[in-house]
């Protein structure tokens, strides 16, 4: 197999799907603004914020869990990957569940998606909060009023146009990587030679002094998969933006093989460096662990430029879920199984009232950071995990149905492909399935979002009965 992106042989005239979701974009996205965006999609506020309380529970068997969720990752946004080279849309797997799997299967995969990204808008917010009252000028200002303006700023720059979100995304992204990289050869220093931290020495001693790897046991860092799988969840974004791309057979593949280094240099390699730097007991999940090291070196104004960088991840990961999440809507809304107004744009050509609506979600976040602002991003962690989970379960599922087409010849694989289909769909959707089951196992909150998982297909199945008139009706005209 090759990754090289070569010129394909269009596939039968009869098997082109025309999503009318994909008609109205401007393509003012360019290469640039993919690689960052897909960059970004991999940094987020899983890792800058999240990490903390991981390491602490887990110790330093993150690493591990971050390199295993790591490749499933890779593996999903290769198979959408595959399916964007194969018919790009800003519907993404949206339009491909409706083209492979019917309308039940493009609704079910775009309100999962939504519950991915209205959650995750609340995890936002409340790690922008919790990232401004590091500094004492906003200690006491109340948290919900500090989410309320990380919405506010955001949603109004992501309201003008795509162009400006994805210089928006570029810059977010830019200041995300250089902020690692600085972080990542400082910590290479420090632990080269052996320069003291907060008067512990860095170094292997500092994993094998405090427990080993599995310092209390290989549980605590099986039950911090899901919250692992949430630190992935944006890596699907540019298979969205590809729609309003010129040229994505040419930026695609390039963007998503890139993702698997940055998973183990950025992930894994940080977090085996902020191991070897302090004690996992040192971390906190109420503190970004980069801040923590940055504070504890006692260099003055070093931790609160590095707050203001995970600052920075908050808000280019809520500026993404706006983003995809509007485009994801309206061409549910154009199929009838969302909101009419979802589908809505702008004079800047964006889906304004699909954007909206998710931001509506964000305000009953606010709502949340008012009344249990200690427990907010974990309960919103959780949610957003399911929907993560059944979105990159659809995704595969799409391409496992696009490859059985193409073994039929109803449709043209291109050259850029999912490595050993249809054996990587199967492992990936048991992964998937595998997650779920330690969220159970974990108890508490974790326990009770599992819960939750037949309420929230309940409302799946009652949404479908309500909107499922107006989709035949649509389908019919469109036919």
């Amino acid at each position: 197999m090759s990754d090289r992106t070569l010129t394909e042989a269009p596939a039968p005239a009869s098997s082109r799907h025309v999503d009318a979701g994909d008609e109205g974009y401007s393509k003012d996205l360019k290469s640039r603004h993919i690689n960052m965006i897909a960059i970004g999609g991999a940094i987020g506020t899983g890792l800058f914020l999240g990490a903390g309380g991981r390491l602490a529970g887990a110790g330093p068997s993150l690493a591990i869990a971050y390199a295993v969720c790591g490749v499933f990752a890779f593996f999903v946004v290769r198979a959408l990957g595959e399916l964007v080279l194969y018919r790009p849309s800003s519907g993404a797997f949206v339009s491909y569940a409706r083209e492979f799997m019917g309308e039940k299967g493009a609704y079910t995969a775009g309100w999962l998606y939504f519950l991915n990204w209205s959650t995750t808008t609340v995890a936002d917010i409340t790690a922008a909060a919790v990232f401004a009252h590091y500094w004492s000028a906003f200690t006491d200002v109340p948290q919900w009023v500090l989410a309320f303006i990380a919405l506010a700023i955001v949603l109004t720059a992501n309201l003008i146009s795509v162009k400006y979100f994805g210089e928006m995304e570029f810059w977010f992204s830019i200041v995300k990587v250089s902020a690692l990289v600085i972080f990542m050869l400082v910590a290479i220093y420090l632990v080269a030679t052996s320069h003291p931290i907060d008067g512990h020495t860095p170094g292997l001693a500092t994993i094998t002094d405090n427990g080993g790897l599995f310092p209390s046991g290989v549980l605590p860092m099986l039950l911090v998969v899901q919250g692992v799988v949430f630190a992935y969840a944006s890596v699907e974004l540019c298979g969205v933006a590809a729609g309003e791309t010129e040229n994505p057979e040419k930026i695609m593949p390039k963007a998503i093989n890139s993702i698997m280094w940055r998973v183990g240099v950025f992930y894994v390699g940080s977090v085996v460096l902020l191991a070897l730097l302090l004690p996992y007991t040192a971390y906190s999940a109420d503190q970004s662990p980069f801040v923590t090291v940055f504070d504890k070196l006692g260099i003055p104004g070093t931790a609160g430029i590095m707050n203001l960088v995970v600052l920075t991840a908050a808000l280019s990961s809520l500026n993404s879920g706006l983003y995809s999440t509007g485009r994801i809507l309206r061409s549910m809304a154009l199929s009838g199984s969302a909101p009419k107004f979802t589908g809505v744009m702008n004079k800047g050509k964006v889906p304004y009232g699909g954007v909206l609506f998710t931001a509506a979600f964000g305000v009953a976040g606010v709502g949340l950071n008012y009344w249990m602002p200690g427990e907010a991003f974990e309960i919103v962690l959780n949610l957003a995990s399911v929907g993560i989970l059944g979105t990159w379960g659809m995704v595969m599922l799409c391409s496992l149905f696009f490859w059985r087409r193409s073994k039929s010849g109803l449709v043209s694989r291109p050259s850029y492909r999912l490595p050993w289909a249809p054996y990587t769909q199967i492992v990936t959707l048991a992964f998937l399935a595998t997650v779920l089951v330690l969220m159970w196992s974990d108890g508490g909150v974790g326990r009770t979002t599992v819960m939750l998982v037949p309420v929230i297909a309940a409302a799946l199945v009652g949404g479908w009965f309500l909107v499922r008139g107006r989709v035949a009706e649509l389908a019919a005209t469109r036919d």
